[in-house]
């Protein structure tokens, strides 16, 4: 599976939930379960790698921004959630986390970034298809620490200077 084939899946599966996140991972279990196990773990690869590099000190701004808060977890469901999104939203977003005012529509923290969910799509297919659990990915872990400049996410002023489209957007 290519990066192309990945993003479709994603994308397919997002639009035929209409944006509803758990909807989404349920769908892309369907559909990652109609593969072989090895196209299912190239998902699960590119998922994976996806996930790593969002581990970011500015994405985590961003996402304190939107959802008024983010823990540790809060901010590894919310890299599923951005992943789910689609290639130009996460694209976008980690080339510039502030672009995430202007590239995403409608925004409801009750239900948008919070992607649990999509994290383990891959796993839950690759068990229904294998009857075992997906084996080792064979990728570079996660840095111990977000990538960059850690942020004071408690400072209000600073983050609506460094999040200036977000912060008017969604705190303003």
């Amino acid at each position: 599976m290519d990066e192309t084939e990945f993003w479709e899946l994603v994308d397919d599966a997002r639009e035929a939930s209409e944006g509803d996140p758990e909807e989404q991972a349920d769908l892309l279990v369907d559909r990652l379960a109609q593969l072989d196990p090895d196209s299912v773990l190239d998902f699960a690869r590119h998922f994976e790698s996806r996930y790593n590099r969002a581990y970011r000190w500015d994405l985590w701004g961003a996402a304190w921004v939107l959802l008024d808060g983010a823990s540790d977890d809060a901010f590894d469901f919310f890299r599923c959630w951005l992943i789910g999104q689609g290639r130009e939203v996460f694209e976008g977003a980690v080339h510039d986390p502030d672009a995430l005012a202007d590239l995403l529509g409608d925004f409801d923290e009750e239900i948008d970034g919070d992607g649990e969910e999509l994290g383990y799509a891959a796993d839950e297919a690759y068990e229904q298809l294998t009857g075992v659990v997906a084996p080792d990915l064979a990728i570079a872990p996660a840095p111990p620490e977000p990538e960059g400049t850690p942020l004071d996410f408690e400072n209000e002023g600073l983050l609506a200077e460094r999040y200036p489209r977000l912060w008017e957007r969604f705190r303003g």
